[in-house]
């Protein structure tokens, strides 16, 4: 029988895990065994760099944790050797973690499945993910897009002025002479 003091410090590793599932816009569950402490090191540093929080946590805990946050779906993962990566933004953390993937080729470190707006995803649903440009990107474009119209309309002005003012000089010559 575990002591208390195990007992609470499962229940305050599953409040975290909680918390980490409803600050975070999406998240990736992954098999990470088969990663050599090197890559595991790089990998982790990236996430990192992104804001992405990286952890390796026992099934029971994340399932619980899971379960409360109000995400259903991830029973049948939850096995093995598993981590989750917890990221504010949306595609960070499935986009470089699908990135080692195809890039290492390995066959033992792979996505299990992830979550999206308190939403369970399965593994191809994170792979999609993964691979939409980042917020910054979409923001970019969106403003772009929105931009282009202006800038077309400036450009039919600008050319309006141009006839405008040829229209005006031709007029002036033609009463001048």
């Amino acid at each position: 029988m575990p002591s208390n003091a195990v007992l609470e410090q499962k229940k305050q590793l599953v409040a975290d895990l909680v918390e980490k599932f409803n600050n975070s816009n999406a998240g990736v569950i992954v098999e990470y065994k088969g990663i050599t402490v090197e890559a595991d090191t790089k990998l982790r540093k990236e996430l990192r760099e992104a804001g992405v929080d990286y952890r390796v946590v026992k099934n029971t805990l994340l399932g619980r944790a899971a379960k409360e946050a109000g995400i259903e779906g991830f029973e049948h993962v939850l096995e093995g050797a598993t981590a989750i990566a917890f990221d504010p933004e949306y595609t960070n953390a499935a986009r470089i973690i699908n990135d080692y993937i195809e890039k290492s080729k390995t066959k033992t470190y792979k996505i299990k499945a992830g979550f999206a707006e308190g939403n369970a995803l399965d593994a191809d649903q994170v792979v999609e993910l993964a691979k939409l440009p980042s917020r910054e990107v979409l923001v970019a474009q969106v403003l772009g897009g929105l931009n282009a119209p202006i800038s077309g309309f400036v450009g039919v002005c600008s050319g309006l002025q141009r006839s405008l003012v040829v229209a005006l000089n031709a007029i002036a010559e033609k009463q001048s002479a």
